[in-house]
C-alpha cells in the first residue's frame, strides 16, 4: 500500500485524457461523445509546459463537473536535480528541498481551492524522468516530494505522484518497501504502450497503491476527434481519487 486513503476519497474509475492546455467547455461538451469521462487539468506548479491556461477557470471545473467529468489535477512543480528533459531543467529544485516541497505544497492547494477544489480532493505532483541510481540526486528528490506530500495532507487534500515507471515510480515503490513515511495517496505512471493496465505494471508490487490509488497512462501525443473537435491528448486508465468540486 501507499499512504491510506480516505473513506470520503472520491474514486474514479475509467478513461481519462489529459492535454497541455484545458480545452473549452464547448470542445469538452463534444468529446461527451467519447468513451472518456476523465481530464486532467495542469493547473498550477512553475514547471507546466503550458502555463497560460485561459480556460482553466472555477466557472469550467463547475461546468465540467456538471456534465459528469471527473477531473484529475495536476501541478508541475521544482523538478528533481537530475531530471532528464532538457525543457525542464531551469525549474530543479535548489536550495533546501524540505523548503522548497512545503512552499509547493502548500502553493498547489491554494491554488486549487482557488479553482474551486474542496478537501478531499486529490493534487498529483508531475516529476518528469529522473535518474534516481543517482543516490544524492534521488534523496534531495525524495525529501522535496515527502515535503509537500505533508504539506497537501496537512490541509486536507490528498497527495498524487506521475512520474514514468522507470523513474520516479521505481524510486517510490522502493521507498513503500522500505517503509518510508509520506508518500503519495495515489500514483500515475507512464508507461506507454498499446493497451492499459493498471494491475499488471512490473516495477510494482500487486498490492501497492491496492485497490484504489493508481493511473496508467498508457499512450501519448495522439490525436483524436469526437463531436468534431480535435485535441492531442495523452491516453490513461484510472482507478484513483480525483478532484472534489465546489
Amino acid at each position: 500500500m501507499g499512504a491510506e486513503l480516505p473513506a470520503a476519497a472520491n474514486i474514479f474509475r475509467g478513461k481519462a485524457f489529459d492535454t497541455c492546455h484545458a480545452p473549452s467547455i464547448g470542445v469538452l461538451r463534444n468529446w461527451n461523445a467519447s468513451d472518456y469521462r476523465g481530464v486532467g487539468v495542469y493547473f498550477g506548479g512553475r514547471g507546466r509546459a503550458c502555463p497560460n491556461q485561459p480556460n482553466l477557470t472555477r466557472e469550467w471545473l463547475t461546468e465540467a463537473d456538471g456534465m459528469g467529468w471527473s477531473v484529475l489535477p495536476i501541478y508541475v512543480g521544482s523538478q528533481s536535480p537530475c531530471v532528464g528533459a532538457s525543457n525542464k531543467q531551469h525549474v530543479r529544485i535548489t536550495g533546501d528541498p524540505v523548503e522548497r516541497g512545503t512552499e509547493e505544497g502548500t502553493d498547489a492547494v491554494a491554488r486549487a481551492a482557488a479553482l474551486g477544489m474542496s478537501k478531499g480532493s486529490a493534487l498529483y505532483l508531475d516529476m518528469e524522468a529522473y535518474d534516481h541510481r543517482k543516490t544524492g540526486c534521488a534523496a534531495t528528490t525524495l525529501a522535496f516530494v515527502r515535503a509537500w506530500n505533508r504539506a497537501v495532507t496537512d490541509r486536507g487534500y490528498l497527495p498524487g505522484f506521475y512520474s514514468s515507471a522507470s523513474s520516479g515510480i521505481t524510486h517510490l515503490e522502493s521507498e513503500r518497501r522500505a517503509g518510508t513515511s509520506d508518500l503519495p495517496a495515489a500514483i500515475w505512471f507512464a508507461r506507454w504502450q498499446q493497451k492499459p493496465d493498471l494491475w499488471g505494471e512490473p516495477v510494482l508490487a500487486r498490492d501497492a497503491w491496492a485497490p484504489d490509488g493508481r493511473v496508467h497512462q498508457y499512450t501519448g501525443n495522439v490525436k483524436e476527434t469526437h463531436g468534431g473537435s480535435t485535441l492531442t491528448i495523452d491516453r490513461n486508465q484510472v482507478s484513483a481519487p480525483v478532484a472534489r468540486i465546489g
